[in-house]
C-alpha cells in the first residue's frame, strides 16, 4: 500500500476511468484488463509513465512510486504465471491453500475451467487484432 492516501475528489476522477474496478481512500485496484493492456504495451517498449497516462490516468493523482511497484508487481507476476498471473484472483479464492489432494473429477474440472478462459482470451485477441486490421 501506498502511504499517499486519495482525496475525495480523487477517488471520483480515478473512479471514472474503465480500467479502474475500485478505489478507496488507500489504494486502487485495476482491471484485469488494464493489466494485460499493460504488459502487452510495455513488452512494445513503452514506459509504464506513459502506458498509465494513454490509459487516462493523471500519474499526479497516482504518483511515480504507485506506477513502479505496480509495474514491477504485474511482469513478475506475467513472468511467473503469464496472462494468468494478472488476473484478480481475490474474489475466488478464500486465503486459506487447499490442504487436501483434489479428486479426479475436481481436477478435471478445474482444467475445463481453465481451457474455457482460454478460449475466451484466444477469441479477444482474434477480436482485438481484426479491428485493428480494420483500421
Amino acid at each position: 500500500m501506498s502511504n499517499k492516501l486519495f482525496s475525495d475528489e480523487e477517488i471520483d476522477v480515478l473512479s471514472k476511468n474503465k480500467y479502474v474496478k475500485s478505489v478507496s481512500k488507500r489504494g486502487i485496484t485495476y482491471t484485469d484488463d488494464f493489466k494485460t493492456l499493460f504488459i502487452a504495451e510495455y513488452n512494445k517498449g513503452y514506459l509504464p509513465t506513459q502506458i498509465f497516462i494513454d490509459a487516462g490516468f493523471d500519474v499526479n493523482i497516482l504518483g511515480n512510486h504507485r506506477i513502479y511497484s505496480a509495474s514491477k508487481r504485474w511482469r513478475k507476476s506475467y513472468r511467473e504465471s503469464g496472462e494468468l498471473g494478472l488476473r484478480d484472483t481475490r474474489k475466488f479464492n478464500s486465503g486459506r491453500p487447499l490442504s487436501r489432494e483434489l479428486s479426479v473429477e475436481e481436477i478435471i474440472a478445474k482444467k475445463d475451467a481453465e481451457i474455457a478462459y482460454w478460449k475466451a482470451e484466444a477469441e479477444l485477441l482474434k477480436k482485438k487484432s481484426s479491428c485493428k486490421k480494420g483500421r
